[in-house]
């Protein structure tokens, strides 16, 4: 592929604020002379890639703002495939603005946000997918999410999808040339073969759509609503998992009216924790408001854990809300509070009643919360293996499922007998989708949207 070399932009690529250094990108046609007749020291245009040089940065008058390291990285052998200059100076915000002064005097502009990945991206540095993965790895704040935007920075799923897809275009290529035989019985895409492929892309595209629930609660955090009836310990409990005084307790019934959320990191994965109303009849207005949010967490939940006063509560109803539980297809757990106030041969019958769903706490003393918080982590490992692919993009999962129902109709066409025509342009769809998800189609508004979401240096 031809590198193109743009017009030289340049961006503070650390973040900005006082520190003890800052890092200086510029990127583009001419971006190692432009830097050189700022910078003393040795001559940039005679230095090799990858190497590191010392001097001083001087304004025209010859002053000098900083003295600064400067990293050399010609092109194609960088970031954005362009010549690219990096100069490490003191983290003055004074100094900054200086050396960047002097750089628009040479002639180079100030980089739109996500232009240097942009310009990755464009000179076939990775594919839309992994770029998206760029601006994910420096907004993750948890392992999980990190791990996740690592595998989709070294190709996660894109490079797979890529491959078939140019199978998938080739079988489209010999329908299309079918089209310009339509008076002439001829078939020149195998359907069964045609079939296979589908089936093989349909392998990849329905796991990845598939994980997209867990996906996008690892990126957002995994919403773990707490739910009971009043008086159960939620707040006891929310106060005991976050270790501070998060929510009032109080043995008054109904003291939560409102939802309390807050943050909690446990084993690299980032939950949302909710704490809710009560779940009961509501005796006035205001109360009714904080039952009918707790049932609207429920439905956005990942992780529900229904809390409960295990002495004043009996089996039967346990039974009836486990019911109701399994029906939201959430994962769940029924935590039985205040063990304290029951024997062990007790709380091994309520184990046996309930299994593995069931687990006992004292959420006043944190007593057994480790095995709560290792169930609660259990749930997303099983559905997210470490190292496996996990989407956390809405807009790749849309083109997937996209993708998925374009390739449905081609064999439900397939199985139909269907005209070329149809199945042509079903095969186009799907192509379509595929395209965009990888960036291998693009237009200028799609482009603009995802990079204006970048900060401004990468």
């Amino acid at each position: 592929m031809t590198i193109l070399q743009q017009e030289p932009i340049a961006a503070l690529a650390t973040a900005p604020g006082i520190g003890a250094i800052a890092v200086i990108r510029v990127s583009g046609n001419n971006a190692i002379d432009l830097t050189s007749r700022i910078f003393r020291g040795k001559d940039l245009n005679q230095q090799p890639s990858h190497t590191v040089h010392f001097g001083t940065i001087r304004d025209q008058e010859n002053a000098i703002i900083d003295e600064v390291l400067v990293s050399l990285f010609r092109s194609p052998a960088s970031f954005t495939r362009e010549d690219v200059v990096e100069i490490s100076c003191h983290g003055s915000e004074y100094v900054i603005r200086q050396i960047l002064r002097l750089l628009l005097k040479e002639g180079v502009r100030m980089a739109q946000p996500g232009e240097f990945t942009q310009r990755a991206f464009l000179n076939g540095q990775f594919d839309l997918v992994q770029a998206e993965a760029v601006a994910d790895l420096i907004a993750a704040d948890s392992e999980a999410t990190h791990r996740a935007a690592l595998t989709q920075l070294r190709g996660g799923f894109s490079k797979q999808l890529k491959t078939l897809r140019q199978q998938l275009i080739e079988f489209a290529a010999l329908i299309e040339l079918e089209l310009d035989f339509g008076e002439e019985d001829v078939e020149f895409a195998k359907r069964d073969d045609l079939r296979k492929l589908v089936f093989a892309i349909q392998r990849v595209l329905r796991p990845l759509i598939e994980s997209f629930s867990v996906g996008n609660a690892i990126k957002n955090g995994v919403a773990t609503v707490i739910a009971g009836k009043p008086n159960a310990g939620k707040s006891t409990l929310l106060n005991a998992l976050l270790n501070e005084e998060k929510a009032i307790v109080s043995d008054i019934p109904g003291t939560t009216r409102d939802v309390i959320e807050d943050e909690l990191f446990i084993d690299g994965i980032r939950f949302r924790l909710i704490d809710t109303a009560g779940l009961r009849q509501a005796t006035d207005t205001i109360e009714a408001i904080g039952v009918e949010r707790t049932r609207q967490q429920l439905d956005k939940a990942a992780i529900i854990i229904y809390l409960f006063d295990v002495a004043e509560t009996a089996v039967a109803e346990i039974t009836e809300v486990e019911t109701e539980l399994k029906q939201r297809n959430v994962p769940y757990l029924l935590v039985a509070n205040k063990m304290d106030k029951l024997s062990s041969d007790e709380i091994d019958q309520w184990r046996l009643d309930f299994g593995k769903e069931l687990v006992p706490i004292q959420a006043n003393t944190g007593k057994n919360l480790d095995e709560m918080t290792r169930r609660m982590t259990g749930f997303v490992k099983t559905n997210a293996i470490p190292g496996s692919t996990v989407v956390t993009n809405l807009r790749h999962y849309q083109h997937l499922t996209q993708t998925d129902a374009a390739l449905v109709r081609v064999l439900d066409g397939i199985d139909d007998g269907t005209t070329q025509d149809w199945i042509a342009l079903e095969l186009r769809d799907a192509l379509h989708h595929l395209g965009e998800l990888t960036g291998e189609i693009t237009n200028d508004d799609l482009l603009a949207t995802i990079f204006s979401k970048f900060c401004i240096g990468k």
